[in-house]
């Protein structure tokens, strides 16, 4: 596995804590401020992780490679729609373009950043699980 460097490896920390605080945020207290450091926490996060590639031939290390790149869109999908939630752009196209627009929107958009942060989580802890006992097992 490609390693970090010290500055990627603060940058990708500081996303960690960012996305835990704006998420805590966003529950507890609302409104767009959390939203938006839970969006820049995913952004850093997510960039940095997908700076760790692998570049070797052991297949179940690029699956799990894999998998941690969609629980990184998962999260940044996440603070999309933690955005959404918050400043109601779509509403009213939802309005606009189905009959029970309002309806419409909140089953398909209002506070769904819930489960894809919850589904990105438990990927992420699954496959970076993995990937240390892999990596383990390769070097013995």
């Amino acid at each position: 596995m490609r390693q970090l460097n010290k500055w990627q490896n603060v940058v990708f920390a500081a996303g960690a804590v960012l996305m835990a605080a704006g998420a805590g945020l966003y529950v507890f207290a609302g409104g767009s401020v959390a939203a938006a450091v839970f969006a820049a926490g995913a952004s850093a996060f997510a960039s940095m992780q997908l700076l760790q590639t692998y570049d070797g031939g052991n297949l179940a290390l690029r699956r799990l490679r894999r998998i941690l790149t969609v629980a990184d869109v998962m999260f940044i999908i996440s603070a999309v729609l933690m955005l959404e939630d918050t400043l109601q752009l779509l509403l009213p196209l939802f309005v606009r373009w189905f009959d029970n627009g309002y309806y419409a929107y909140l089953t398909y958009v209002r506070n769904n950043w819930v489960v894809l942060l919850l589904a990105a989580a438990i990927i992420e802890i699954y496959a970076t699980h993995r990937i240390s006992h892999e990596l383990k097992k390769e070097e013995s």
